[in-house]
């Protein structure tokens, strides 16, 4: 395989990005049967895939497949492991600890993929104060110090949507470079921000119309 050394990321759809994701997790179920070798179009019909569509987005950081042989699952899952940056471990912080924040909180998935949960972050008095599986629960106020000392690069946002705008500015104020952002509501930050909104709502409402079509 030769990945290329370097690439640009706004010259790379988000949607191919996302891909990476998903062919990330059907390389680990190969490697889990004890696959060695796949070819694109073996990937694509075992998990419902576009043949084309894996050879064009994986064509963009670098020529991975092997004549004869197709793709060596461990080492293109390790490569696209480092592409998205799953070959380190990420320091997270959750911003909100009501019922979406602690379950949140208790999904296993972000860990195994690098991502740590290492401080939590909510003012009721009843919560900041304690620990929860050795994690602390600190008042909002002290996101900038934290933030510094446990190298935090990404913030989650769980929040009520009247709050989600201060607590996002506080973690851009804080350093911030990444948010991943709960509350159903539409937030500003700095050009230099990656945000992600995740609304739950919006995933809901899209099934619904689905179904209404389907029942006209």
């Amino acid at each position: 395989m030769t990945p290329r050394p370097s690439f640009k990321i706004p010259k790379i759809p988000e949607m191919t990005i996302r891909r990476l994701s998903v062919y990330t997790r059907c390389l680990l179920q190969l490697e889990e049967d004890g696959v060695k070798t796949v070819s694109s179009e073996e990937l694509a019909e075992r998990f419902n895939l576009n043949s084309a569509q894996v050879r064009k987005d994986l064509a963009y950081f670098g020529e991975f497949g092997v004549r004869g042989i197709g793709y060596y699952v461990s080492g293109l899952k390790a490569e696209l492991q480092r592409i998205l940056g799953l070959d380190r471990e990420w320091q997270v912080a959750l911003v909100g600890f009501g019922n979406l924040g602690s379950a949140l909180f208790n999904y296993k998935g972000f860990a195994h993929q690098g991502f740590r949960i290492s401080v939590i972050f909510d003012d009721d008095p009843q919560k900041a104060g304690r620990t929860v599986d050795g994690v602390p629960i600190l008042p909002l106020r002290e996101l900038a110090q934290e933030a510094k000392g446990r190298n935090l690069q990404i913030g989650i946002v769980a929040v009520p949507p009247a709050a989600a705008q201060a607590v996002a500015d506080r973690l851009v104020a804080a350093g911030i470079k990444a948010i991943l952002n709960f509350a159903p509501t539409r937030l500003k930050v700095p050009k230099d921000v990656r945000l992600q909104n995740v609304d739950l709502s919006i995933e809901l409402e899209t099934l619904s119309f689905y179904l209404a079509q389907v029942s006209r």
